[in-house]
């Protein structure tokens, strides 16, 4: 993607916002019509299944339903280029070398988990990070006054990432995709969520970042390390992913760290899917992707009622088309205009809040962990399928696996024994 088309995607961004939202509707429309055309044109799986649809679809609920599950045993006829395979892909991500680099050399690859069902494997093209670019610079440029942005600027403009590393996860890709810029290669720090706690605190003390990027349940322990005087970072910007976090918990963390707080409600089929507003709403860049609540029979739920499920569709990704994909999350939709006054729809996401672990000393003194610093350690496991970890006892954790065809349970035990 060209430097122009760039510049034109973020100008197209700012304008459907300002226009408000019928001329956020007509773009998706128009970005969903030309989405299935491409999509039946090179993508042999949706050839078959769309077959029967009018020449032209503006709108998604004219789509069949699509999964993970269903999808990732045809990934060969899913994507669109003749050129990627799953056996390709899978030796790709089996390589850690390879964290940040480009398959083929023009796809990113990140990987997802079996903790909610099929592992998945996942493609972002270059128009995808081009769109990713420009709904963040809208948010930003909403978001930061020039108070913030000298803060910044004051601290080096340094990001300090709190993210699993070790696998293809889609933190880890991006961040060390950013650390080949040997521009931004000393702006960027990525921190461990497997570092032990004092160490991460003595690392975050020595970097001093500008924009602090964890966790959600991360950001939340950091934020009772600051409180606590351990750990004394001054960052104008916090940015929160992955779970969500009760609601007096983002104050909290703000109150912390003397900055703004905001978090995302995003997914490896769609990195830019939405941001929080100061009200603490998610907001849908709709004009790229399209978000539908539905209840168990995938049919829609109105405004304002909490959602079975929510399907997505993507409309950035030819490489890898994401269409009425059902994401297994509640949402609820807000019935009425946010009173941030932007017109992006605003939702609330069930389902995704972090429950920090906590356990007590020898002493009786208590000790949290994020529950990511176990589920990661089990990703990387080799073998393992699906897992799920229970907190039985105050001491104890009870761990449940599914081991992958052809695996050994035997060794697998003995690795999560050692590892865990």
């Amino acid at each position: 993607m060209t430097t122009e088309s760039r510049f034109w995607l973020l100008r197209d961004s700012r304008a459907a916002h300002k226009q408000g939202t019928e001329a956020i509707a007509q773009r998706q429309r128009d970005r969903l019509a030309d989405m299935v055309a491409f999509a039946r044109a090179h993508s042999p799986y949706y050839r078959e299944h769309y077959r029967t649809l009018p020449d032209r679809v503006t709108d998604p609920t004219q789509l069949p339903v699509t999964s993970k599950a269903e999808l990732m045993p045809w990934f060969d006829d899913w994507v669109t280029d003749p050129a990627v395979t799953l056996a390709a892909v899978r030796a790709f991500v089996e390589d850690p070398a390879l964290i940040g680099e480009k398959f083929l050399g023009r796809y990113t690859v990140s990987t997802t988990s079996g903790t909610t069902g099929t592992p998945g494997i996942f493609l972002t093209d270059q128009r995808v990070l081009a769109v990713t670019a420009a709904v963040g610079a809208r948010t930003l440029s909403s978001l930061l006054n020039l108070k913030d942005g000298a803060r910044i600027v004051a601290r080096g403009g340094r990001i300090a990432m709190v993210i699993a590393t070790g696998g293809h996860f889609a933190s880890a890709t991006a961040a060390a995709a950013l650390r080949k810029n040997r521009l931004r290669r000393n702006r960027i720090g990525v921190f461990g969520v497997h570092t032990p706690m004092p160490e991460l605190v003595e690392a975050l003390n020595a970097f001093r970042p500008a924009i602090l990027a964890p966790y959600a349940s991360m950001g939340a322990l950091l934020a009772t390390e600051q409180q606590a005087g351990r750990l004394h970072i001054d960052p104008a910007l916090v940015i929160l992913s992955a779970e969500g976090l009760p609601p007096g918990e983002y104050s909290r963390i703000a109150t912390a760290f003397g900055a703004k707080v905001r978090h995302s409600y995003a997914a490896n089929e769609c990195p830019f899917l939405s941001q929080s507003c100061q009200h603490g709403w998610l907001h849908v860049n709709s004009d790229w992707a399209i978000l539908e609540p539905v209840d168990t029979d995938h049919q829609p739920v109105p405004p304002g009622q909490r959602s079975h499920t929510v399907l997505l569709t993507n409309l950035a990704n030819r490489t890898q088309p994401i269409l009425r994909y059902d994401l297994g999350d509640s949402v609820l939709l807000r019935p009425d205009p946010c009173p941030c006054g932007d017109p992006l729809p605003a939702i609330q996401v069930e389902g995704r809040t972090a429950d920090l672990l906590t356990f007590p000393t020898s002493r009786g003194e208590p000790v949290t962990i994020a529950p990511l610093t176990i589920s990661l350690t089990l990703e990387r496991l080799p073998g393992v399928e699906l897992f799920q970890i229970v907190h039985t006892a105050p001491t104890n954790l009870s761990i449940r696996l599914q081991p992958t065809p052809g695996a050994d349970p035997e060794q697998i035990w003995q690795s999560v024994h050692t590892e865990v």
